[in-house]
């Protein structure tokens, strides 16, 4: 009998436990939708002085999204953006059981020097409010405001150039360390604390930005010239310890200087081919030959060589800083990668090379004089002032003396076969280009005694300096 009382009682249980688990379980508590709540801003033109930097700018109202909860719980994200932003990247605070939020002025202000707001200009600005339960569900969308912030200025983190002046100096420019630096190495400023320039730069150089052109006292540099992905920009500051570097490949870059925020930033706006230029003058060694260079990257190359009296005058080019793809003489003026080595004729000089990658010709002028010639005393457009070469600067300098609305051109070997000017003031030297000291077309030589440099051993970008 024991046993089968025991079996009972364990059918007895089961069948209580079924039951008891297949009883209704009570429902969940349901929570309404809220509304979307109304935002009215405080003012729709907010324009504090520096002086109003701690006091309230703005104040936003809401109404009550009406949750069926404890007003206090509700959560509320404020978002403030520029206009047709569509709240990417919104100034945003989170608000829980108010109905109202303020900022004072540097908070907005921060936010607006952060995005790189125009100082003292007015900016469009939106708001919004997004309500929800605690948890963030149920979360509802104000409509958006509109006003104005007119940022004011803030000191810039880096001070500017007291001269409102800026230059470019290092060997990762056409200029080289000569300071006073060529014409083409100014910046323009856009405005007190912003400037910007596009220039030619050497590959895998260094440089330096000056708030004084011909001065060394003062600089603007960086704190570690090591940092990776610096030659594309970042911080900088005054008299740091180190050289900027430059980009990794010789072209045309914009560099653009924000003191404000003490950044800057470099971008690539042409890269430039380049050849090599190896050969007994130089211990035929690729890696630390002379370049010339192909502006447009299409096979075209022009370019100065100085070549030192003794040695073979044998050459070559090559299209990397190695032997692995060198050109030789094909006959005829032509190139051939299985020909001999090319010559330069004479013993030594300063040559004008040009080639051509694509229909594999090239051409060697010797380019041992250059002169002035303008419309200055002592030349009359007639006569060449003579350029003498200073090799350790690596360009060519004279002296002339001018009055008002005076031009002049640089020229090769006495005559207009090979001239250069200026056709838009950037300092570029343009073969055949206009007159220096055109006013319509680059700037007005002031009168007086000037010293002239001429730069033409920068691959394919030739400029000058006018002292």
């Amino acid at each position: 009998m024991k046993k089968l009382l025991g079996s009972a009682s364990l059918i007895i249980s089961a069948g209580l436990l079924l039951l008891s688990s297949c009883e209704k379980a009570k429902d969940l508590p349901f929570y309404p939708e809220g509304k979307a709540v109304t935002l009215t801003a405080s003012s729709n033109a907010i324009a504090p002085a520096t002086t109003d930097s701690n006091n309230v700018a703005l104040t936003l109202k809401w109404t009550n999204p009406a949750y069926p909860l404890d007003t206090s719980t509700t959560k509320y994200i404020v978002q403030i953006d520029a206009a047709g932003n569509g709240f990417k990247d919104p100034l945003t605070r989170t608000v829980t059981g108010k109905t109202d939020t303020s900022f004072i002025a540097k908070e907005l202000n921060a936010y607006a020097v952060a995005h790189l707001w125009t100082f003292n200009k007015a900016q469009s600005v939106e708001a919004r409010v997004i309500s929800s339960y605690p948890n963030n569900n149920d979360q509802v969308v104000s409509n958006v405001v509109a006003f104005t912030y007119t940022p004011y200025l803030v000191p810039p983190k880096v001070t500017p150039p007291a001269s409102r002046e800026l230059f470019l100096v290092g060997d990762a420019t056409a200029g080289g360390w000569d300071n006073p630096v060529p014409v083409s190495q100014k910046f323009t400023m856009i405005d007190s604390v912003t400037y910007q320039g596009t220039f030619f730069m050497n590959g895998g150089k260094q440089y330096l930005l000056l708030p004084v052109n011909g001065n060394w006292d003062h600089k603007y540099s960086v704190a570690d010239g090591n940092l990776p992905g610096l030659s594309g920009g970042g911080d900088f500051g005054a008299d740091l310890s180190s050289n900027i570097p430059g980009p990794a490949t010789t072209g045309m870059y914009t560099i653009f200087v924000d003191f404000q925020h003490g950044i800057f930033k470099v971008t690539n706006v042409s890269q430039y081919g380049l050849l090599w230029v190896p050969g007994d003058y130089q211990e035929w060694a690729p890696a630390t030959a002379p370049q010339i260079g192909s502006p447009n990257n299409d096979g075209s190359y022009d370019g100065y060589v100085n070549v030192p009296t003794g040695g073979t005058y044998l050459f070559k080019f090559t299209l990397q800083p190695d032997w692995s793809n060198a050109l030789g003489d094909g006959g005829g003026g032509t190139l051939s990668p299985s020909g001999g080595n090319l010559l330069f004729p004479g013993a030594g000089g300063y040559f004008h090379l040009k080639a051509n990658t694509q229909n594999n010709t090239y051409s060697i002028t010797p380019t041992n004089t250059w002169g002035v010639i303008g419309s200055f005393a002592g030349s009359g457009w007639g006569t060449d002032v003579p350029m003498t070469y200073n090799s350790g600067s690596k360009r060519w300098e004279a002296t002339i003396t001018t009055v008002a609305g005076d031009q002049f051109k640089f020229r090769a070997n006495g005559g207009w076969d090979l001239n250069y000017g200026d056709n838009d003031g950037t300092g570029k030297l343009v073969e055949g280009g206009a007159n220096i000291g055109d006013d319509t077309k680059n700037f007005a030589v002031p009168a007086g005694t000037h010293k002239i440099y001429l730069y033409l051993e920068n691959p394919g970008y030739y400029t000058y300096t006018v002292l």
